[in-house]
């Protein structure tokens, strides 16, 4: 049996999985993916210049979406959700998943707040932190797992990032296809699918072997999450001279 992408037991720590697997651009040009028509995003990470919130397992996002609204997401990865406090549980906004890479998966937690339209752009272009657009909840989770004052956040973005939908021949579900591009012109991209964590043996193998038939395999290299390669390319612009 050909050795499916995703091998982790992807069941039983949460309801949801996120298979994820790195790929180049022009795999998803050889994929069909008409990513010209693809929804628009704009996303911004936040952390501290020496990536203290990364040290302590947490992700901050923001992001504004083509004519849709926007979010802001803090993230907890890797999280024991028994171990979660009671009042961030119990938030409606508050969604616990598997971000399962090739090469490694974790469960992750993620708080989540609702941006108007246009709201991150007038934050941007007002020069205003965009640690104000986190909610009273998302400060008070970053405060409880980091400590880390808000002004000493800083901006790690933009990157342009377009995403469309992409059905294979052999492969009854959907797949998001992600380009980010950074301002030099580099980029990185994505394939993902999500679904219940019950079905997730199913789902990895047909996707494996979806993509496989298309010539697509994971490089041998350790797999570099979307926000990992964010940090590491913005991050010279806060190097101590």
């Amino acid at each position: 049996m050909t050795r499916g992408f995703w091998q982790p037991p992807l069941i039983g720590e949460a309801p949801k999985v996120e298979l994820k697997v790195a790929v180049s651009p022009d795999d998803l040009h050889a994929l069909g993916a008409d990513l010209s028509c693809g929804q628009a995003r704009t996303v911004y990470f936040l952390d501290t210049a020496d990536l203290a919130l990364q040290r302590h397992g947490l992700i901050v996002r923001l992001r504004s979406t083509q004519g849709r609204a926007g979010d802001a997401v803090v993230k907890l990865r890797p999280v024991l959700p028994k171990a979660l406090p009671g009042w961030l549980r119990r938030d409606d906004g508050f969604a616990v998943e598997i971000d399962a890479l090739p090469d490694n998966y974790a469960c992750s937690g993620a708080l989540k707040r609702t941006l108007g339209r246009h709201e991150l752009e007038r934050a941007v272009k007002a020069g205003k932190p965009l640690a104000r657009l986190l909610s009273g909840r998302q400060r008070r989770l970053l405060t409880a797992y980091a400590n880390v004052p808000l002004d000493a956040l800083r901006e790690f973005g933009p990157v342009e990032v377009r995403r469309c939908r992409l059905t294979l021949a052999a492969c009854d579900h959907p797949l998001t296809a992600e380009l980010w591009r950074y301002p030099d012109g580099s980029a990185i991209a994505e394939l993902s699918t999500r679904c219940a964590s019950r079905k997730a043996a199913e789902v990895a193998a047909e996707t494996s072997s979806a993509l496989r038939a298309h010539g697509i395999v994971p490089d041998d290299e350790p797999q570099v999450t979307k926000t990992e390669a964010t940090l590491r390319h913005f991050r010279p612009r806060y190097a101590t001279p």
